[in-house]
């Protein structure tokens, strides 16, 4: 079934034809009417033929692991969409759904080729869709991967919680137990006994107890920032943790669907073949009631 020459002349992916090739490609190609809200193909489901939008919008989306909906692109007049089926012979990669009532221009693949001699520049615009399609899809792939914990808790620190880390590092290692120690013998030594320097803080040591005090509420200070950062590290932690759980609850699902829509299929088939086999053996028992008469 054709469509009308004119209705081609309006879309960019024939422009360029002559009024012949036009009306010649206007005889193979399908229109295809759409009502809004309806659902032109699903993802999976075998693809043949390419679509140019000849008026209307049409809504290409791909559903994640998590069962959340992304939009791939809202095709308008003149875009063409599900080229990808059409060049690998695969299955449709997305679902398409009509926004607005829809008016299509349907392309098979003899349709293509056909194009393509006539015109042989519209294969350009046909590889400028697909790498636009592409580069939509590197872009999902890139903000939608699951987060590393690490990274994403190391490209949000400021300069005082990297200095805070530090120190609630350092001062849970045994060089700074063993530092501590040593100043407090030498301190209590010179202040203690005669050896040469002046007893600035004899004892009870006030002067040293005063700075002890310090250090200590400095140092919970910055092992409570750590803490902090540790706890937020971990909520993180906790939310990866959580969608990796859904997508691989849903990805199990998936392929439980598909083992019943296997199941379903091969039962089918079993039934038709028994009943193929019931009608042969019928066809051959009249077969031999009448040879027998």
């Amino acid at each position: 079934m054709g469509c009308d020459p004119q209705l081609l002349a309006g879309v960019k992916l024939f422009e360029l034809l002559s009024d012949e090739d036009r009306e010649a490609l206007a005889a193979v190609v399908d229109c295809v009417r759409v009502e809004a809200g309806q659902t032109l193909f699903e993802a999976g489901h075998p693809g043949e033929s390419l679509f140019v939008v000849r008026s209307g919008e049409i809504e290409l989306f791909i559903r994640d692991n998590t069962g959340q909906k992304i939009v791939l692109m809202n095709a308008i007049e003149s875009d063409l969409f599900g080229e990808l089926a059409l060049l690998d012979r695969g299955a449709r990669t997305a679902t398409a759904v009509a926004l607005a009532d829809t008016e299509l221009l349907e392309l098979d693949r003899e349709d293509l080729l056909l194009l393509f001699q006539r015109h042989p520049d519209s294969a350009v615009s046909m590889l400028a869709a697909v790498t636009g399609m592409m580069r939509k899809a590197d872009e999902l792939l890139r903000s939608r991967v699951s987060r590393n914990v690490n990274v994403e808790v190391e490209e949000h620190l400021t300069p005082l919680q990297k200095i805070a880390d530090w120190i609630a590092w350092f001062s849970g290692s045994m060089p700074f137990l063993m530092m501590n120690g040593i100043w407090f013998i030498v301190w209590i030594v010179i202040n203690t006994f005669d050896v040469g320097v002046p007893r600035f803080d004899p004892y009870p040591f006030g002067l040293l107890t005063m700075i002890v005090s310090l250090e200590a509420i400095f140092l919970s200070c910055f092992v409570l920032v750590s803490q902090n950062r540790q706890a937020e590290k971990d909520r993180v932690r906790a939310d990866v943790e959580y969608e990796i759980n859904v997508k691989a609850e849903l990805e199990v699902a998936h392929l439980h669907e598909k083992t019943d829509r296997m199941y379903e299929q091969m039962l089918a088939r079993f039934v038709a073949l028994e009943k193929e086999m019931r009608s042969v053996m019928r066809s051959g028992d009249v077969a031999e009631t009448v040879a027998d008469r």
